[in-house]
């Protein structure tokens, strides 16, 4: 018998493949390659002065620390804010639900406005904070604010779809079957959503690390104290110390990618997990 080919309505791996790894490459792999190879320009040594000098070191972990602690805020919220939005039925739930996108689409420089119009020493909420000693505003804690309110979306936007397709007959199954409340959510709800919680973790973490608009307003930008990596790098630009620029450029990278490697990683191994246990 001759085997017939099967058509197929989409184009075939060969010519798929080769259009993907075009546009990654121009997109993408050609400007990052570009990236060290400016960096190039720097000895060892002198990349090394660069990278671990204190207003450096201090930037890098303001960035990636309180990008951290805001994503692992956003995991926390963004799962509350899903149950409340999937699972009851109350007045103004399409308005809440609704708000949640809101810094998806606000420019980022009216975000920082706002945020530091909202957190100064005279504004709605920083006044009576500054009465109690907490200072918002060009600090540290203005920076993780902002992280937070930007973050927040990628976390509710990629969950709540799995937990609308998650049965709740499987819940009612687990309590017929002598499971308490907190089994049946370690058991059989967190393992379904755990993937989407890990990408929606990713995601926030990612958006925060390379936040610039919506931070440098509440900021503050003092060295040493609450200067963001990417204003270093904004800065290092206008003294046309390009390479400096690009070096710090460089750690930026290569720690986000492999943060965002390990997470991914991570992501894999519950949803394989998930799936082997269903």
């Amino acid at each position: 018998m001759s085997t017939v080919a099967r058509k197929r309505s989409l184009p075939g791996f060969g010519l798929t493949m080769g259009l993907t790894i075009t546009w990654l490459s121009l997109m993408i792999l050609i400007p990052l390659a570009g990236l060290f190879v400016k960096t190039a320009d720097l000895s060892l040594a002198q990349f090394w002065e660069t990278v671990t000098s204190q207003r450096t070191l201090h930037a890098l972990k303001i960035s990636f620390g309180l990008s951290f602690a805001a994503a692992c805020v956003n995991l926390v919220a963004g799962l509350v804010i899903v149950w409340a939005l999937v699972r009851y039925r109350f007045p103004g739930r399409r308005i809440f639900d609704a708000i949640v996108d809101i810094p998806f689409a606000l420019p980022t420089a009216v975000a920082g406005i706002a945020l530091t119009t909202l957190f100064a020493q005279k504004g709605w909420l920083g006044a009576p904070l500054a009465a109690l000693g907490i200072k918002v505003a060009f600090t540290p804690l203005g920076i993780f604010l902002a992280m937070i309110f930007i973050g927040i979306p990628f976390v509710v936007r990629t969950v709540q779809p799995v937990l609308i397709d998650l049965d709740v007959e499987l819940e009612e199954a687990a309590e017929c079957l002598g499971a308490s409340r907190w089994q049946t959510i370690r058991r059989v709800i967190l393992p379904s959503l755990t993937p989407a919680l890990l990408t929606g973790f990713a995601l926030a973490f990612a958006r925060a690390v390379g936040e610039y608009g919506s931070v440098i307003f509440i900021a503050g930008n003092l060295p040493n104290v609450s200067e963001i990596a990417p204003l270093l790098i904004v800065i290092r630009l206008s003294e046309f110390r390009y390479s400096d620029a690009t070096a710090i450029a460089v750690v930026m990278l290569v720690f986000s990618f492999v943060i965002i490697f390990i997470l991914n990683r991570i992501q894999h191994w519950a949803q394989s997990r998930s799936l082997a246990t269903a």
